[in-house]
């Protein structure tokens, strides 16, 4: 039989052994849980157009043809976002939220001189025009000046600068203007001279 001694120390290096697991338990369920950040969606799809996941709100929208700088800070401001966050971050329901705010902008009380389509003349309202609707509405503008044979539809017409600008030094296009080189001007007087020599050598046979 052992001495009490040695059974004593046994079950103090028991007891120890118990309390460190213990512990360790208590540390595990106190340590703060690790919340798994979401994953950035490197493409989004906002208001039909293809927009960077990775680059701040208020800089990413503007990838949406007809918003402008003005418009995309106006829109994270009604919308409660901050500008600065990565457009991939949001989730399904704020991306729907965001694109309301794109299509229908007058519901959610934006100021009426940011929207590009006042007083539209079919229907008479205040709209904002985003996308292949913008390019659609300006085609169907310029065809109409045209058709009405408008100042600005005839400069539409003849590709020319339709807001007063100067035809000097732009909007050369078309036809090659402008001055021609000697060389040039040397080629087309030698071809000229050698057509009409041919001209004449072609009377003198006939007679």
């Amino acid at each position: 039989m052992g001495s009490p001694k040695k059974k004593h120390i046994k079950d103090e290096k028991v007891l120890a052994e118990k309390q460190r697991l213990e512990d360790e338990k208590k540390k595990e369920t106190s340590k703060p849980q690790r919340v798994e950040k979401k994953e950035l969606q490197i493409i989004v799809r906002v208001a039909n157009t293809d927009l960077d996941g990775e680059k701040p709100l208020i800089r990413a929208i503007r990838g949406i043809k007809g918003i402008s700088y003005s418009m995309s800070k106006v829109i994270c401001y009604v919308s409660g976002f901050d500008p600065y966050m990565k457009l991939g971050s949001l989730n399904e329901a704020d991306l729907q939220k965001l694109e309301q705010i794109i299509n229908e902008p007058d519901k959610f009380n934006v100021p009426e001189f940011l929207l590009n389509r006042r007083k539209d003349i079919e229907t008479g309202k205040n709209i904002h025009l985003t996308g292949s609707d913008l390019a659609v509405a300006r085609k169907f503008d310029v065809q109409r000046y045209v058709d009405l044979k408008t100042y600005r539809g005839w400069r539409h017409m003849l590709g020319q600068p339709v807001r007063g600008q100067r035809t000097r030094s732009h909007f050369r296009q078309g036809r090659v203007v402008g001055v021609l080189r000697k060389a040039v001007k040397m080629q087309m007087q030698k071809a000229g001279t050698t057509t009409e020599e041919k001209k004449e050598e072609k009377k003198k046979v006939s007679e």
